[in-house]
């Protein structure tokens, strides 16, 4: 018969309990981890990311300062009369170049020449009188005090000629230099006032520019330098000139000097009031190692770019790293490679390196140092990449690299 003390115990039981439901959670553990890993074992890796690549090149680049300016012409005036009347003939249509001192507009003075020729007659009057005074003085036949009456009415009567020549010249609108002529929209028979706009005249050849330079550019700014224009309106036209003056007075609400180009304009298609993007070069040529802006990835701890390399190389230069490193305090081991299908050795892959950038040129950047000519870089596909990450290169659509950008209307 069995005692009351041979019997297991309430806790006991409760123990083996446990310790069976305990073991059966990581039979079941171990069987879901065992599949996981066979399921990743048999996953194919992921397919190479899709970039775009160039190979860094050494090229000569001309400093230059760019600024936007106006265009300005040579002469420019907006032509007026200072005498109201009647138009009676128009001699310039719209666009016409003129030269100087022709007829562009007449008024009615049909009034005027008849006073004209009225003094004439009066000053010639005065100039026989005055002869005859002359060879009587001369013999003394009249008095000193008439001959000099006589000789002052003369000069009173040709001053009123010059006068009268003066007014009828009012009554015609003259070219006071040669030029292009505007639009004209007045007619015969329409009567104008005093100071009203008759035409626009702008010589076009040459044109100036008007732009400004920064103050701490000026030690680099002489007149005489080679001026590069390109304008909108003419994609595919670039217009040189020279630095004509510079202006002796800084702007104390800008800081910037105001600077004159002039620019040759034989085809007269450079207009005054333009916009345009002036480029004047400044120093002397330089030689730098360039890559597309979009090669680099600028980060809060410095630029990188990704360089391709053969997978071979970048298992060649990490073993090396792992070398240098092994003996570094705190520096922690190499991460071994994960399991599963590796990459031949020729395939492409991308390392990380350090660069110092430079000046800008358009699309362009320069490569101070942390790169030697000819690597080849990826240039666009940089957000999907890592250190050896696998990479397919496409180079059909390649990223801007122009020194000279223009923006296209699409």
């Amino acid at each position: 018969m069995q005692t009351r003390a041979d019997r297991p115990s309430t806790t006991r039981r409760m123990i083996y309990m446990i310790l069976a439901v305990l073991g059966l959670i990581g039979l079941i553990a171990g069987i879901k981890v065992l599949m996981i890993m066979k399921m990743l074992s048999g996953m194919k890796p992921p397919p190479p990311v899709v970039v775009t690549s160039a190979k860094a090149t050494y090229q000569q680049w001309q400093p230059e300062l760019r600024a936007v300016g106006t265009l300005r012409a040579a002469r420019g005036a907006d032509l007026a009369l200072d005498v109201a009347g009647l138009v009676t003939q128009v001699n310039v249509k719209s666009g016409d170049e003129v030269k100087a001192g022709q007829v562009l507009l007449q008024l009615r003075d049909s009034e005027d020449i008849a006073q004209l020729h009225q003094l004439e007659a009066t000053a010639a009057l005065a100039a026989v009188t005055y002869e005859r005074a002359k060879q009587e003085i001369a013999v003394q036949v009249i008095a000193k005090a008439d001959y000099d009456q006589t000789a002052a009415d003369l000069k009173v009567k040709q001053a009123a000629v010059v006068q009268q020549q003066v007014n009828v010249a009012k009554k015609q609108l003259r070219a006071p230099f040669p030029g292009r002529a505007g639009i004209v929209t007045v007619t015969p028979g329409t009567y104008l006032n005093s100071g009203t706009i008759v035409v626009t005249l702008q010589e076009l050849d040459p044109v100036y520019v008007d732009f400004f330079v920064p103050q701490k550019m000026l030690a680099e700014v002489r007149t005489g330098q080679k001026v590069s224009l390109t304008l909108d309106a003419f994609h595919d036209q670039t217009f040189t000139g020279t630095l004509n003056a510079i202006s002796p007075k800084v702007d104390t609400d800008t800081r910037n000097v105001q600077a004159e180009a002039r620019v040759p304009n034989p085809d007269r298609i450079l207009t005054p009031g333009m916009f345009t993007n002036v480029s004047v070069d400044v120093g002397t040529q330089q030689r730098y190692l360039t890559l597309p802006q979009t090669a680099v990835v600028y980060n809060p701890y410095g630029e990188t770019v990704y360089v391709v390399e053969k997978k071979s190389d970048f298992d060649a230069e990490q073993a090396v790293a792992a070398k240098q490193n092994a003996g570094v305090e705190g520096t922690p081991p190499p991460k071994q490679a994960s399991k599963g299908p590796q990459l031949p050795p020729d395939a492409p892959v991308v390392q990380t390196k350090f660069v110092t950038t430079g000046p800008t040129r358009g699309d362009q950047v320069a490569i101070l140092t942390g790169l030697a000519e000819g690597a080849e870089v990826v240039t666009s596909g940089q957000i999907k990449l890592k250190a050896g990450s696998p990479i397919r290169i496409d180079n059909s659509v390649q990223p801007a690299n122009s020194p000279n950008p223009r923006p296209q209307e699409r």
